[in-house]
């Protein structure tokens, strides 16, 4: 089974607790909340008071995507907010390690992400403490942005260190995924898919949710 992701930065802000539902309703199993600082990347969006706020309103897995400096400092605030898997970036933590054992330890999932310019090898080392990696196929900080064609050779790399190591991972990839080329982001070997633009900017939001799903699960 493969999951969709529908991402809330590209949401109604004024309306999250609607937009989640919406989406929900529609079929998708995960909700993908990005948490930006203004300094790791360059735009500001949300923090744990809000995520909690959302939690309610979230019947399947709060997926918190932490593209913030220091994140050590704020995992206990997204498990208090309700997070089922916190994702870090690899080069936002000076003990990476260390970070996603903490975010374990806290009884979430740990989820590592890596930059278009990071490459794949960063995790061998790491597999034991994960339990996601995240292929960024755009650079971070806004939404609407177009697929970077090199991810797709990251997410056949990670499935095959993944087997290698006899690893069970979920794969998720982020930015410029669309009905066009969902297909051939599933088909490298993702299995979670984030979607935003192309799910809330939709004319029609549930049906856009039930298309990616049904080609995500041909």
């Amino acid at each position: 089974m493969n999951y969709l992701a529908p991402s809330i930065l590209s949401a109604d802000f004024a309306a999250l607790g609607e937009a989640v539902t919406l989406v929900e309703a529609a079929g998708a199993p995960f909700i993908h909340v990005d948490v930006m600082d203004g300094h790791f990347v360059p735009n500001i969006t949300i923090g744990a008071p809000v995520a909690k706020s959302l939690r309610k309103h979230i019947k399947g897995v709060m997926d918190v995507h932490l593209m913030i400096e220091n994140p050590d400092q704020y995992l206990q605030d997204f498990k208090d907010a309700g997070a089922d898997i916190v994702t870090v970036h690899y080069e936002a933590s000076r003990h990476i390690h260390r970070t996603l054992q903490t975010i374990r330890s806290l009884g979430m999932k740990s989820g590592l992400s890596l930059n278009p310019g990071t490459p794949v090898e960063v995790i061998e080392c790491l597999l034991d403490e994960i339990d996601m990696v995240l292929i960024m196929s755009v650079n971070l900080g806004f939404g609407g942005q177009s697929f970077i064609p090199y991810a797709l050779e990251k997410v056949k790399a990670v499935k095959e260190l993944a087997k290698k190591h006899n690893k069970e991972l979920l794969i998720q990839v982020d930015g410029g995924v669309g009905l066009h080329n969902v297909k051939e982001v599933v088909e490298a070997g993702a299995n979670v898919v984030v979607a935003g633009s192309a799910v809330f900017g939709a004319e029609d939001v549930t049906k856009a949710v039930q298309e990616f799903i049904a080609l995500m699960n041909e």
